[in-house]
């Protein structure tokens, strides 16, 4: 990781750390070649999301006050590739403590500092990559329902896809639809969940795009699970990871 310029911290989210770590290295990439220093704060755990949804809240409160006391002891922006689990550091956390005044105190002091990924690349640093070498692809980006919704994130992915060179933003029927995962209730419903999941992969494979983008993680996993099902050959990759292949190779070097 980088020395010098401004620090900020990386909560990579469950997913990331365990199932696709390469993601968190396309995050860090990203922010080193805007000119930051990445720190990877020890002891992290889940935020407590799953516990909380599920309806386990002290389980919850119990790994919420643990990470939240490990980033408070830290300095700069926080930034989390999920806006999932950005809602819950932003907004549940405050919800979730409404009953503890210190954890409560806690929850607003780390949530201030709390920034999902694409939205700090494009309204905090203004970062565009139309200085990156062109690469071809055809996007179908998926707005996640905890990002758009939960965060009101919906324009700077769509900013940052639009400033790369050769990506062509394909439109998408019923883009803003949720695609049927949302954790536990794919789970719960799975019919329903399925049923939502086919419809949006008809609408991304109707687009023509070959390949399926979103910031979260668990929406990527869902939908990606559905087209290996088809035998699609679309691929399935994250915001940070369209961003990171096309810096250059001494930017892109770490990890």
């Amino acid at each position: 990781m980088t020395a010098g310029g401004t620090r900020v911290q990386l909560f990579p989210t469950c997913l990331v750390d365990e199932i696709r770590p390469e993601i968190g290295w396309a995050v860090v990439r990203v922010l080193e070649a805007a000119g930051l220093e990445v720190e990877l704060p020890e002891g992290l755990v889940c935020c407590g999301q799953p516990a909380y949804n599920a309806g386990f809240h002290p389980e919850a409160q119990r790994v919420l006050l643990h990470v939240l006391a490990i980033l408070d002891r830290t300095e700069g922006w926080i930034v989390i590739p999920s806006g999932s689990c950005a809602d819950m550091l932003i907004h549940q956390s405050h919800e979730l403590l409404r009953e503890d005044a210190e954890g409560l105190a806690l929850a607003h002091r780390v949530s201030a500092r709390c920034r999902e990924f694409s939205a700090f690349l494009d309204e905090d640093l203004g970062w565009r990559g139309d200085g990156l070498p062109r690469r071809e692809a055809s996007v179908a980006y998926h707005p996640s329902c905890h990002l758009s919704r939960g965060l009101g994130v919906t324009e700077p992915p769509k900013r940052l896809l639009e400033s790369l060179r050769g990506v062509e933003s394909m439109p998408v029927e019923g883009q803003e639809d949720c695609c049927g995962f949302g954790g536990l209730f794919s789970v719960k419903q799975a019919d329903i969940s399925a049923a939502m999941m086919n419809r949006k992969l008809d609408a991304v494979e109707a687009s023509g795009a070959d390949t399926l983008a979103s910031c979260d993680l668990g929406c990527l996993m869902h939908l990606g699970g559905g087209l290996h099902r088809r035998q699609s050959k679309l691929r399935v990759c994250h915001l940070a990871e369209l961003l990171a292949e096309r810096l250059p190779d001494d930017e892109a070097a770490d990890g």
